[in-house]
């Protein structure tokens, strides 16, 4: 590793498992102190332990994303043990299936709290620490995880089609508004190996809709870490407002 992320401070939410973990256990590599926020996860002192023997400083702190004071509080838990903020990761959500005549508001709503108000609310607060830093520092990085179906659909998938849609507006708007002391960018990965998207729990008709792109696999978390250490790092000076299709080339924009 180059140490390119040295000296900087990293929150990922959803960062105790899949692609939040990848992300996490990058920037620590990197050089980073890392925080990562879970609802609960058993997984998280696992995690935790490994990004402590990276030689990071790193917390596990328990939030929901989609509730307002959780979120205040977990802010202030970062800068109470970290003191500053440099990157924060808007990766966690959920994903529910079903026909839309069997999708209830609630589910709906359950869905967008996660992972659209979840992203709000953790780019608001990340927003409000990194402008209290020094004028000298570095822009600050947001970094929104949104998916391929954003752009695609897909059938019995609305509200996480819509919540991860969302996303990308969000991340385009905050990218003007924060400009130039704050970079935002989105990914939005393709079918990636992890417990919640896991070819060995989808039907064969599922499984063949992810396959049915140009690279034919599955992404690993790590491929999809690697960009996220490019837009935390100083390559990406020059790029905000993007979504990157980190998907195999299912969507292509």
């Amino acid at each position: 590793m180059s140490g390119s992320l040295a000296g900087r401070t990293a929150l990922v939410t959803g960062g105790s498992r899949g692609i939040g973990r990848a992300i996490a256990l990058a920037f620590a590599r990197e050089g980073a102190d890392v925080a990562i926020c879970h609802n609960g996860d058993p997984r998280a002192g696992d995690t935790l332990s490994e990004l402590r023997q990276t030689g990071a400083k790193a917390l596990a702190l328990e939030a929901d994303v989609s509730t307002e004071t959780d979120v205040v509080a977990l802010f202030a838990k970062i800068a109470k043990n970290l003191g500053t903020l440099d990157i924060a990761v808007a990766n966690a959500g959920i994903l529910r299936e079903a026909p839309l005549l069997e999708t209830s508001a609630a589910d709906f709503d359950a869905v967008i709290s996660v992972n659209l108000r979840g992203a709000f609310l953790t780019a608001r607060e990340a927003a409000r620490m990194m402008l209290a830093r020094p004028v000298t520092a570095p822009a600050g990085r947001i970094i929104t995880i949104s998916s391929d179906l954003a752009f695609l659909g897909r059938e019995e998938m609305s509200a996480y089609c819509a919540s991860k849609g969302g996303i990308v507006s969000l991340t385009r708007s905050l990218a003007r508004e924060l400009a130039p002391k704050i970079l935002v960018n989105a990914i939005a990965p393709g079918p990636v190996e992890t417990d919640m998207t896991s070819p060995q729990s989808m039907s064969p008709e599922a499984l063949a809709k992810d396959l049915a792109t140009p690279l034919a696999r599955f992404a690993e978390p790590s491929e999809i870490a690697a960009l996220a250490v490019f837009l935390a790092g100083d390559g990406a000076s020059f790029v905000t407002g993007q979504c990157y299709g980190a998907n195999g080339g299912s969507a292509m924009y």
